[in-house]
């Protein structure tokens, strides 16, 4: 009997690694937003030539969007996302007007996860033309902490590109989970030498 229990005492222990080691990679945070400029609920004395958002680390390139509204719902975002860095910034068209604009985001982060947020800010008064607008972009009030930023969205799905770029954290699951099951292989191997030893050496109890 006692080759039994050693080998479920054995066994036991690496059921409990393995989850350990399985779970330890998912568990961690997703990316987040820090800052953004302008600030959450700031004020600038005209519509800014850029909006921006900083994360805590570097979002992926592909899927990046900045949706940047007025009050009546016009769009104003100009041309692709900028993402240099850790810092993913949105151009706007010039001449926008006074009042107050609401800056929706969505960026891949560097795990491969979409994140997504929002954030308003309000315009004193309107640009006047392109020079304006290029100038207001100096006077934006500086970033703050973006609050409900950064959450994972449970229904949105990843795109194909990003998912495959050899991250980190994808590649650790995986290193993970052969070591588990090698450790597992080992352990059962080792038990059935020692049960086909004991059962050679003791003489059977008939």
């Amino acid at each position: 009997m006692r080759p039994f229990r050693h080998f479920r005492a054995l066994l036991l222990g690496a059921a409990v690694l393995a989850a350990s080691l399985g779970v330890a990679g998912p568990a961690a945070a997703h990316d987040a937003a820090e800052s953004s400029s302008p600030a959450q609920g700031g004020s600038v004395p005209a519509p800014p030539a850029k909006v921006s958002v900083t994360f805590n680390n570097k979002p992926l390139g592909l899927g990046a969007s900045i949706s940047v509204k007025d009050a009546a719902g016009a769009e104003w975002a100009d041309g692709a996302v900028e993402i240099v860095d850790n810092v993913a910034s949105q151009k706007l068209r010039p001449g926008g007007p006074a009042g107050a604009y609401t800056v929706a985001w969505r960026v891949v982060s560097s795990d491969s996860h979409p994140i997504e947020g929002t954030f308003t800010f309000t315009a004193a008064a309107a640009a006047e033309g392109a020079g304006a607008a290029a100038t207001g972009g100096a006077s934006t009030t500086p970033g703050a902490a973006v609050p409900g930023a950064g959450t994972a969205q449970p229904g949105a799905t990843a795109p194909a590109e990003p998912a495959s770029s050899a991250q980190p954290f994808q590649w650790s699951i995986v290193i993970f989970a052969v070591v588990a099951v090698g450790l597992l292989v080992a352990l059962a191997v080792l038990a059935r030498r020692r049960l086909s030893g004991g059962a050679d050496g003791e003489p059977d109890s008939v």
